[in-house]
């Protein structure tokens, strides 16, 4: 499970694959070898087989696995985040949502960690547009765990949905001691607090969060969520208009290294702004030729 766990979070991290990957791929096979030489529990080889179908591009089959732990282990903190992700990388909002309401249940107060799957239906029911149930909720467990980032995460996405900047603001500036130390999400929550500053027209205040805690955390990390936070921060500012100086550059520097990753339509997109933004047609044209190539080559198989 040792291996389960280090390779689901490289894998469901949104900036890798087998195809890029070698090491990842390698650490994949000897997940497999061990899995066939040594005796497993059920659960075990079925987050093994999980895992082996998200790698494969299987994506809704390795959540049906994954749902097929849940049954019996409703309390599978594991099989219920990799699936949470996964959902969310497919556009499934019903199935993020249901998911988790289904062995919500079972996590009773006294279970560890049940505050954090307070956050996750939370941000399932912000999705699907339960903004009242989905702030209540998070805010409970905020309550308990002040540092929980994702809580946080819904919150703010609930109040830029219900156009309420000014709670924004108050909230992330209230809270900010709590996520900053985060380290998949303290860029991005960061980014939902521009964004309030933008939606008042407040483009220097957006830009200075930008300079002191998005584009640090670019340069410093290795998160694809951190790269595509900056170009959609400076696209953002761009379509109003804002002067950006040389900020495209070091965007650019990061994005250059996966024009040709495709692992997510949605990182390739973000890739794309930092080209046009920074001007360099030549990562402009090999982002679109190789994902056009890929494309050929996926539809080609397909018949």
């Amino acid at each position: 499970m040792g291996h389960v766990i280090a390779n689901g979070l490289e894998l469901i991290g949104t900036g890798s694959s087998v195809r890029l990957n070698r090491d990842l791929g390698s650490a994949l096979k000897t997940m497999m070898t061990l899995s066939r030489s040594q005796p497993l529990t059920e659960r075990e080889k079925l987050h093994v087989l999980a895992l082996d179908m998200f790698a494969s591009g299987q994506l809704p089959k390795a959540c049906d696995v994954w749902e097929q732990i849940l049954q019996n282990h409703p309390t599978d903190l594991l099989a219920l985040k990799f699936s949470h992700d996964t959902y969310f990388y497919l556009g499934y909002q019903i199935q993020m949502r249901d998911s988790v309401a289904r062995v919500f249940p079972f996590w009773t107060p006294d279970v560890p960690l049940s505050s954090y799957v307070k956050g996750f239906y939370s941000f399932g029911l912000m999705e699907t547009n339960f903004f009242d149930r989905a702030e209540k909720l998070a805010r409970e467990a905020l309550d308990i765990e002040r540092t929980d980032a994702w809580s946080v995460h819904t919150v703010a996405h609930v109040n830029e949905m219900k156009a309420e900047v000014e709670k924004g603001l108050a909230f992330m500036k209230e809270t900010e001691d709590n996520w900053k130390g985060s380290d998949m999400l303290a860029c991005h929550n960061y980014w939902h607090w521009a964004l309030y500053f933008m939606e008042k027209g407040e483009h220097e205040a957006a830009l200075t969060i930008y300079d002191n805690h998005i584009a640090p955390r670019l340069l410093s990390g290795r998160s694809m969520l951190d790269l595509v936070d900056s170009s959609s921060m400076l696209y953002r500012l761009h379509l109003e208009g804002v002067k950006l100086g040389d900020r495209w550059d070091n965007v650019l520097k990061r994005a250059k290294q996966h024009s040709k990753d495709h692992v997510l339509l949605f990182n390739d997109a973000h890739v794309l702004m930092s080209s046009l933004g920074a001007k360099d047609h030549k990562t402009t044209n090999e982002l679109l030729t190789t994902l056009q190539e890929l494309a050929k080559g996926i539809f080609s198989a397909s018949y």
